[in-house]
């Protein structure tokens, strides 16, 4: 009645409403010779004035809130798409950048051919010119001949500068994008760092929700319980806040009407007359940790158990841990609860909870002592707008794991790959990371791994460990997360997606509730060995050759590695050993020859077929190529079939070996 008095005043108030005077009001001699002031609502004692205040501040301030909430919003996600069309501008960059140098290997290449020619001519005309004064002759059409093929030389060298000019105002003109778009980045992330901060909000927001609902849940039971809560000043994003908001009033409801005793058996016990339900939070990294206790009684293995039995979801002569026994807590359906009521007995409770959780990209754990009490802690992200992430790829796709769970990164070979397989696990210090791999967890096919190593990642969140072996890593990524929409967002182990830079989507996964869900199959050594297709090393220092034979190589089916020189194609051996290689002869800082002779001359790479492609097709070529050991030799233009021929009988050769 109080609250509605209050509210009428606040509207009539606010509105200026006129109101029927009191018989009193009307008889006023006063009020009689000033009827304007007998139209006006009377004025409200100032405790009622505070409350009216207080009630109107409330309602701007939510009203402020929710209207500069849905623009933060709308800002947060413009700067998420500035920051992929930046990462795309970046990723085009690097691509125009990549053929700027090119083009200025092959300036190069083609003043020294100009050189060469402007020697060929003046060495020519200068013997032409001293046999004709030998024979004391002169043709002057001759002369004029020479001299024409003087000043087209000149004039190509003229045109090669004009091209290493535009070239070098090229490359000048990427470097000062790139600058430009390294300050533009630092400028969004700074303005993406100030919305976010904007977006935070303490987590005491939620402290009345949670008193008032430990409060309803104690005089419904009639238990009598105190709700704590440590690190209110915790700041989290609003919305994730909002989405846990719910799960966190269950968790107390639980708390009190199924954790907390009756007093008498409290007080049987041992334990103070109010039970004590505590919530704390604190940041750590990327991630908000709340951890959800009481002092009551804890979880009753045996009567969970028994239900299990009785829903078939057990056998009654089945073994199972206590650690088993708590996660059927959060099978949909479940409860101990003898009676239906308002707080118990329907069976929609943890799993509920958990699919709330995982929703937003956090996992929930429970750890209990039976008689001591019980203890939910839930790992939250911190924010669900921006995220640092590790881009690696399972069976052919991209996937994000969060940077902060990556504890570290190890190549092992091969052969150590496959005994840290059959132990199941990794050590590091006196820790020990239980095994899987990323394709298992997603559900997919694992790829032969590439090159000499293979790669494991150790992850770390809380007690959590885990190592997971991926086919690839691609790199760190500031990624914007994008909301998946409700038929992906209750989806276990998976928290967002992503826009690369390339335009692909990626999906942003939790490694450790994949883990929790995926079955464990037994990996086979042998899918180290698993065939992949051939590897090609094209090594030419043209662009437009290196270009056209790798996309004929992989319309044919192979797999193909270039290098410009023979510097770079030793290198890549290092990498993979290929299945064949493609070899140029005149080539910066190392010739084919050079390599040829490398090659034939190390023990591992002896027997690596070589095709030499070049436009050096005399004889002597040819037979110091044969004399390096190299299996074919073709010229420039080659044949295409000619080629695919070759590859397939000297790669038919690698495999009877």
């Amino acid at each position: 009645a109080a609250y509605d008095h209050i509210a009428d005043k606040v509207q009539r108030y606010k509105g200026g409403a006129a109101s029927t005077p009191t018989p009193e009001t009307a008889e006023s001699p006063a009020q009689a010779e000033t009827p304007l002031v007998a139209a006006v609502a009377p004025m409200p004692t100032r405790p009622e004035q505070d409350a009216i205040a207080r009630m109107d501040d409330e309602l701007r301030l939510r009203q402020s809130l929710r209207h500069k909430s849905d623009i933060l919003d709308t800002l947060l996600n413009e700067a998420g798409e500035v920051s992929i069309a930046r990462a795309r501008i970046e990723n085009v960059l690097s691509g125009y950048k990549q053929t700027a140098q090119e083009l200025s290997s092959n300036v190069d290449r083609l003043r020294s051919q100009l050189r060469e020619m402007e020697i060929q001519a003046e060495t020519q005309m200068r013997s032409r010119l001293s046999q004709m004064e030998d024979e004391s002759q002169f043709d002057p059409l001759e002369f004029d001949r020479f001299s024409r093929l003087q000043e087209l030389t000149r004039l190509l060298a003229e045109s090669v500068n004009d091209v290493s000019t535009v070239q070098d105002n090229l490359l000048s003109g990427l470097t000062e994008a790139d600058s430009a778009l390294i300050q533009q980045s630092r400028m969004t992330r700074t303005l993406q760092q100030q919305l976010m901060h904007i977006r935070m909000v303490p987590m005491n927001n939620l402290a009345e929700r949670l008193h008032r609902v430990s409060r309803q849940a104690a005089k419904e039971t009639g238990r009598r319980a105190l709700l704590e809560i440590d690190g209110g000043q915790t700041e989290i994003d609003r919305t994730v806040l909002d989405k846990i908001a719910a799960p966190l009033e269950h968790l107390v409801r639980n708390a009190v009407a199924h954790g907390i005793e009756d007093p008498q058996v409290r007080a049987a016990a041992g334990k103070p007359e109010y039970g004590e339900v505590r919530l704390s939070a604190r940041q750590v990294g990327n991630e908000i940790v709340l951890d959800l206790s009481d002092d009551g009684v804890g979880i009753d293995h045996a009567a969970v158990r028994a239900r299990a039995v009785s829903h078939g979801w057990l056998a009654a002569d089945a073994e199972a841990s206590d650690e088993q026994l708590e996660a059927l807590l959060f099978r949909s359906g479940f409860t101990t609860a003898e009676e239906v009521t308002e707080l118990a007995g329907r069976g929609v409770g943890l799993d509920v909870v958990r699919s709330e959780i995982a929703g937003i990209g956090g996992r929930v754990r429970l750890v209990t002592s039976p008689g001591v009490g019980a203890q939910f802690t839930i790992h939250l992200p911190l924010t669900l707008a921006l995220s640092q992430v590790v881009l690696t790829r399972a069976g052919g796709v991209t996937y994000a794991l969060p940077a902060n769970i990556i504890a570290l990164v190890r190549e092992v070979r091969p052969e150590q790959m496959a005994t840290l397989h059959e132990v199941g696990e990794v050590t590091l210090g006196d820790e020990v990371f239980p095994l899987r791999t990323l394709a298992e967890l997603v559900g997919r096919s694992a790829q032969a791994g590439e090159g000499r190593y293979r790669t494991l990642l150790l992850l770390r969140s809380g007690e959590e460990r885990l190592a997971i072996r991926v086919d690839a890593l691609e790199g760190n990524f500031e990624a914007v997360v994008k909301n998946i929409g409700p038929q992906l967002a209750r989806i276990a182990g998976v928290s967002g997606a992503t826009v690369l830079s390339d335009g692909r989507v990626a999906l942003i996964i939790n490694p450790f509730q994949l883990a929790e869900r995926a079955p464990r199959h037994t990996i086979e050594i042998e899918e180290e060995e698993k065939t992949l297709a051939p590897l090609v090393l094209v090594v030419d220092d043209s662009l437009t050759v290196r270009k056209i034979t790798t996309r004929f190589l992989e319309r044919e089916g192979f797999r193909v590695a270039t290098a410009r020189d023979g510097v770079e194609a030793l290198e890549a051996l290092e990498d993979e050993m290929p299945a064949i290689m493609l070899l140029d002869i005149e080539m910066p800082r190392m010739d084919g020859f050079e390599v040829a002779r490398h090659v034939r001359a190390s023990s591992v790479t002896r027997d690596l077929p070589i095709i030499m492609i070049t436009s050096r097709t005399a004889d002597k070529h040819r037979s110091h190529a044969k004399d390096l050991g190299v299996n074919a030799y073709m010229g420039k233009p080659y044949q295409e079939e000619e080629l695919l021929e070759e590859i397939n009988r000297l790669a038919g050769l690698v495999v009877a070996s």
